[in-house]
Formats: C-alpha cells, structure tokens, sequence
C-alpha cells in the first residue's frame, strides 16, 4: 500500500537533514512590512526547480485516490470524478522553497481549501492535518494554514494539467508556507487532534514553516 510506504534516503535528503543541522540559509531578518513580497533569505527564479526526495510517482487520473480519514463526519475516498466534481476555482500566488529560490505570480486551478472542507465536514477536535503522498512522503499542518483562503487542491498550472514532475495529478499548494507543505501526488489527508511531525520534520525541519518569520528549521 502506497500509505506504507517510508521515503528512502537520497542525495537531496542527507544535504538538507545537514542544512537543518548548519542552520544553512538563516539570515536573522524576520520582519516584514505589508510592501515587503520575497521572504528574507530567498532570491527569485523564474522557472520552476524540480525536488523531490528521489522518486516520482506514475499516477494516472483513472488510478488517483484521495482518501480522507481522522476526524472528519464524511470520511470518504475521491476518485478523480467525485473530486472534479467539487467546485472549481482559480488562485494566483507566490511560492517560497526552503532551499532560497521563490517564484511569483503562479496561476493555479483546482479545489480551494475551504470549499474541500465543507465537503467533509472536519470535526470540533480536529486540530491538523497530515497530508501522504503517493511516494510516502508525509508533511503536517495546522488546520488553521490547511484552510488559510488562498490555499489550494492544485490540478492544472499556467492553464495546463499539473505535471507528474509538479506532482501531479493534485498537489497541494499553501502560499504562505515554505513549500515543502505543499505536498506533491497527494494521496491522503489525515485530521488530527494534534500536530504530529511528518517527514522532513522528523529531519530537523520546522514544524509549521512560515518563511517571513524564516521558520526553516526544528530550533528556529
């Protein structure tokens, strides 16, 4: 089963878990005035960099699932007609990685966060979220970032269906965390009770994210 799955070591995952033990890329600036777009520590691209942690999974729109488990009244797998069927909108936003690169004004199509969750409906004691993807990679959330109005169940980019190298079919994309939140191939999506480490939070990572507040790592 894809949920059991356990991401292996690769290149980019024994640099990074070295970076969270350097405290690599900390600038010190957190501050941040309303004018101010590209969080401290970061330099903009203009294409999008590729990570992932080694693999990339083959999933088709005929074979994706999404299951939805915890603490939620309506506990339910979508297939890719239930979840197209929900309603559709149109986002745009920047995106910050946690190695320094941001790009902005990104133009994504899918289902928002709030209307994902009107559908099943999370229960009062639900306090986070862990998201698996369909290479077992793992990453939390509060609830709270999870509904935050510009996040998003990502199915196209720039007008095109989301690419398997983007983490396609369905990523999920949340702006105003570092972008290892926005977990790619999204398979499941736990409710919790409580915030609970995934993956690369396990791997001296910071447990919420929050790049304006330069949150890249467990001792931030």
């Amino acid at each position: 089963m894809a949920d059991d799955l356990q991401p292996p070591d690769s290149k980019l995952t024994i640099t990074k878990r070295k970076w969270a033990e350097q405290g690599k890329f900390l600038t010190g600036h957190t501050s941040r005035s309303e004018a101010e777009r590209l969080p401290p520590g970061q330099h903009l691209v203009k294409n999008w960099p590729i990570l992932d942690l080694g693999q990339q999974p083959q999933v088709t729109t005929s074979q994706w699932r999404l299951d939805v488990r915890g603490l939620v009244n309506h506990a339910q797998t979508f297939d890719w007609k239930a979840f197209q069927a929900l309603p559709q909108s149109e986002m745009r936003s920047d995106i910050h990685c946690v190695t320094t690169w941001s790009r902005y004004d990104n133009n994504w199509k899918g289902i928002s966060t709030h209307d994902f969750l009107n559908a099943v409906d999370p229960r009062d004691e639900a306090v986070a979220v862990m998201l698996t993807s369909y290479d077992g990679y793992t990453t939390n959330l509060l609830l709270s970032d999870f509904a935050s109005p510009d996040a998003i169940l990502v199915t196209e980019w720039e007008g095109q269906p989301l690419t398997r190298e983007h983490g396609g079919p369905v990523r999920l994309v949340v702006p105003h965390l570092y972008f290892w939140k926005s977990a790619k191939w999204l398979h499941r999506i736990e409710f919790l009770d409580r915030d609970r480490a995934g993956f690369w939070e396990s791997n001296g990572y910071h447990m919420r994210g929050e790049p304006w507040a330069e949150e890249r790592y467990s001792g931030d």
